[in-house]
């Protein structure tokens, strides 16, 4: 189970261009959105990566909000435990449950799942909020992930999981934001 003391959340590259035209774009936007909003409630760290902004552009505003304490990890590689920058972040963290959230599925995701993977880490991507440019794409960089130990959950079991009560202000925000 996800155990709010010991996850942390990656966002990859939902940026520019590519971010508005992949498969069901403004949904898959808005749950990351809401996820990371709703992992701030929690006090779970994010970590957040852009593939080389200078071409694509910039993470999404909907998201950037959420994130205006921090920087983004700069990448040109497609895992983003390829770049050391990242791996130095997420091993300070000290956690060891990943939840993944980005684009594209079959791709950077794919990939920084299969290296987390490999280096003792365990991966649950939010299958909500994930995507390729066409569905099959990220469907089949979803298989890969669970053929190779990761887990697949949502925003709303994620959150809840970790939340773990029904009852104070922490659970009534978390309650609104997924409503």
């Amino acid at each position: 189970m996800l155990q709010k003391d010991d996850t942390v959340l990656v966002l990859i590259d939902i940026q520019g261009k590519l971010a508005q035209i992949v498969d069901n774009s403004e949904f898959v936007i808005r749950n990351i959105a809401m996820v990371t909003e709703g992992v701030k409630l929690l006090d779970v760290p994010v970590l957040w990566v852009e593939q080389y902004p200078k071409g694509l552009g910039p993470t999404v505003e909907q998201i950037a909000q959420h994130l205006t304490e921090q920087q983004p990890i700069e990448k040109i590689t497609f895992s983003a435990y390829d770049t050391p920058e990242f791996v130095e972040q997420l091993e300070a963290t000290g956690r060891k449950k990943v939840l993944l959230a980005g684009i594209e599925t079959h791709i950077c995701v794919y990939q920084t799942a299969a290296h987390l993977l490999a280096n003792g880490y365990e991966v649950e991507v939010l299958a909500d909020c994930v995507s390729s440019r066409t569905a099959l794409n990220s469907q089949i960089g979803l298989q890969k992930i669970v053929q190779l130990g990761g887990k697949v959950t949502n925003v709303e079991m994620a959150l809840f999981e970790m939340q773990q009560i029904a009852k104070g202000e922490t659970f009534k925000a978390i309650s609104k934001l997924v409503k």
